[in-house]
């Protein structure tokens, strides 16, 4: 789509003299290029960079002077919340009112925040399209003049907690939250589920707006003035030169670990958390738990090395009495489980997480729990290729929480394209999950990818040279995640004459996005003032999703959209094929016919000259030397079914050999012969049978995705044994034929 038709059909009405003019900027380029045959004169360059000016005059004006508007009747709102909750004669009719006025700020903030992605996406656009047929360089000179106007650079995250407190209020009419019991820990059946998306940048302040009309921001100090750092999470991963961690969390093995120190806010946070996950397989009846427990930032060093231990602390809160014996048994036997491992197994700092996080939860419920991962960095910390990053130390100074880390090298960072965002359902057995959930993770606004890790894709990344095995979503990063707009979702003014917002005119009703079950890879947090305390927090990250669960991160199709399917489509693609008339005369050998072609087909393989099949699935290509890991789950009962198969045909060569033995034994001359060939029948089941036992058990030690059928074995040992039994018979009849 062309930029100027796509601002056309973006732009809020009501706006639209404050928009860049895109289309004008463009005609005047060409006019001038017409007019002059092609050069560009000073004059035209002169006279061009006026009208950029100008515009970019016009558009920092109205984007201050609107986000200072909003500010205005945000707090106004807030003082009248104020006074109607301190009177006594409060009606429904005024929180009513309050309500649509929020909306309609909601709908501004939209709107000012799509507002300022397209002027500094026209603005590129623009200079970039001047430079290539002018030939004049004006990119380096009229960036200068953008950062000092940087309308683009405006963060709505302070205007977003404040904007979600008081809808909250509202909503609950002024009523505090008194929490749900049986959504909390004491209640014993219940389901957590975890999902993981993907959200582009476009949508990342829609969403948030979306989600605080039915969450609020979770605040823990809500007297204190928001501030960015106390969004900032940093992480330091561990992991040794074999990449052990990495390869056991990527292939969900039984009992693979993650190991990372944790702090909230800058630098100068004393409080670090060592914080240890363990993966546990469904089939061992046990959960994926992630614990934790504080250390001193002073002590790190010294306890990565073994020259401290936590016997201090442990005294310390035994002398206190505040918590159980058997709280203080388990900080215990984590804290020396997590340091013999880091000095056993040669553990050191290889990669550091940075995010800013907005989570979204009702204060006391844990049912529904959001997060979004904002400005997330993978940045290196290993000393692995011989450069110092973080030296002798636990991590590396030469940073902060300075996003974008604008002074470390290419090679040391990866900053992520999208924001994360997590969805934690906690639900009773056979509960379904809120509506708006639903409809929110089905929506345009975001991308499914199950079991998203960070410290996976940081490592694959940054340190591939090192490792051969990569996550399933590495292809995914070339495809754009962006959808057509739903209408399911939307940012509306509640006045039935006002305009609906932008984001929200174009709909795509039948496009259907699956959900499949995340990982859970990065726990729940809050945000930078979570609770100081030493805390354990069961991950059930391997439950079964209710909402839709699909394995269609397998295969993607590359044609049509998934809205094309439907019970006719065929679950691996391929193109259709014309219906026969059942009264045909072939149609009695039609099983055999599809019998024979199942046994003898070849894999298609496309020439170069031929155009791709829009109806084939395409599968993700393994980059050379590399491998795509995909998640299999394997269970004991796999290995059972496989041993059951192979004991089933040795049932059957006992029997065959039996009846051989029993025809050598006490049967006449034609007997023997019959006897040898059901010998040989039945050893070659047998030798069939343990060779294919032994390949099915090596792929699925290896979690393939198979197949595992065999097309080949069983029909030619069908066809020799049938040999066998005709050739008996023949012997039979030529015997009984030469009788007197």
């Amino acid at each position: 789509m062309k930029f100027g038709h796509q601002l056309k059909t973006s732009l809020y009405p009501e706006w639209v003299f404050y928009y860049l003019a895109y289309d004008q900027l463009k005609a005047e380029l060409k006019t001038r290029l017409s007019q002059n045959r092609g050069r560009w004169t000073e004059d035209d360059e002169t006279a061009f960079a006026e009208l950029l000016e100008k515009e970019l005059d016009k558009v920092y004006s109205f984007q201050k002077v609107k986000s200072g508007e909003i500010m205005r009747r945000l707090q106004h709102s807030k003082q009248e919340v104020e006074e109607i909750i301190q009177s006594d004669h409060a009606q429904n009719e005024d929180y009513a009112l309050l309500e649509d006025e929020l909306q309609h700020i909601i709908a501004d903030v939209h709107d000012l925040a799509k507002f300022t992605r397209l002027n500094y996406t026209g603005f590129l656009k623009i200079i970039k399209k001047h430079d290539k047929l002018t030939h004049w360089i004006l990119r380096p000179i009229f960036m200068v003049r953008l950062n000092s106007k940087p309308f683009y650079k405006e963060n709505y995250d302070a205007l977003i907690v404040k904007l979600s407190s008081l809808y909250d209020t509202v909503r609950t009419r002024g009523k505090a939250h008194l929490g749900d019991s049986a959504a909390g820990g004491s209640q014993q059946a219940f389901v957590r589920q975890t999902t993981k998306y993907w959200v582009h940048s476009d949508n990342i302040t829609e969403l948030k707006l979306v989600i605080l009309k039915h969450l609020p921001v979770l605040v823990f100090n809500p007297n204190k003035e928001f501030s960015p750092e106390d969004s900032a999470i940093s992480s330091v991963y561990f992991d040794n030169e074999d990449f052990e961690l990495y390869m056991g969390r990527l292939e969900k093995s039984e009992g693979a670990e993650a190991l990372r120190l944790r702090w909230y806010g800058g630098m100068d946070q004393q409080q670090i958390y060592v914080e240890r996950k363990t993966h546990r397989e469904d089939w061992t009846g046990e959960k994926s738990v992630k614990a934790r427990f504080p250390i001193k930032e002073k002590y790190v060093n010294s306890f990565l090395r073994g020259e401290y231990t936590m016997d201090a602390t442990i005294a310390k809160m035994r002398a206190e009495g505040k918590k159980s014996e058997k709280e203080i048994s388990e900080f215990e036997q984590l804290a020396a489980e997590c340091q013999y491992g880091i000095l056993t197994k040669n553990y050191v700092p290889v990669m550091r997480t940075f995010y800013n996080r907005t989570a979204f939860q009702l204060p006391g419920d844990a049912r529904v729990r959001i997060s979004l991962d904002t400005e997330l960095t993978l940045i290196r910390e290993d000393n692995l290729d011989g450069r110092e990053r973080s030296g002798d130390n636990w991590r590396r100074m030469d940073i902060g929480i300075d996003w974008p880390f604008s002074q470390l090298p290419d090679e040391d960072i990866c900053r992520f394209p999208y924001a994360v965002l997590e969805v934690k359902l906690q639900t009773q057995h056979g509960q379904e999950p809120p509506e708006w959930v639903r409809e929110l993770v089905n929506s345009h606004l975001v991308e499914s990818v199950p079991k998203f890790s960070k410290f996976i894709h940081g490592v694959s990344t940054l340190i591939e040279h090192r490792v051969k095995l990569f996550p399933f979503w590495y292809h995914q990063m070339d495809i754009d995640i962006r959808k057509p707009a739903s209408k399911k979702i939307s940012i509306s003014r509640p006045d039935p004459s006002g305009y609906s917002t932008p984001a929200n005119t174009t709909s795509d009703e039948d496009h259907d996005m699956r959900i499949v079950m995340g990982d859970g890879e990065e726990g729940y947090q809050g945000g930078a003032k979570s609770a100081q305390q030493y805390e354990w927090v069961d991950e059930e990250d391997d439950e079964e999703n209710p909402l839709e669960p699909s394995a269609s991160w397998i295969q993607r199709p590359s044609g049509a959209s998934s809205s094309a399917s439907s019970e006719q489509t065929p679950l691996l693609g391929g193109q259709r094929r014309k219906l026969q008339n059942k009264n045909s005369l072939m149609a009695p050998f039609k099983p055999g016919a599809d019998t024979l072609r199942y046994l003898f087909r070849r894999p298609k393989t496309a020439r170069p000259d031929e155009p791709a099949d829009e109806d084939l699935t395409r599968y993700l290509i393994t980059p050379p030397g590399r491998k795509i890991a995909t998640l299999v789950r394997v269970e004991p009962k796999v290995y059972f079914a496989n041993e059951r198969t192979f004991l089933s045909w040795l049932q059957f060569t006992v029997i065959l050999g039996g009846l051989a033995l029993g025809l050598l034994n006490f049967g006449d001359k034609v007997s023997r012969v019959s006897s040898g060939l059901f010998t040989f029948v039945a050893l070659s089941f047998m030798v069939y049978a343990l060779v294919t036992y032994h390949w099915r058990a090596f792929k699925i030690r290896n979690k393939e995705l198979g197949p595992f059928d065999d097309r080949i074995g069983p029909t030619l040992l069908c066809f020799i044994l049938l040999v066998a039994m005709v050739t008996n018979f023949f012997l039979q009849w030529a015997y009984e034929k030469k009788k007197p």
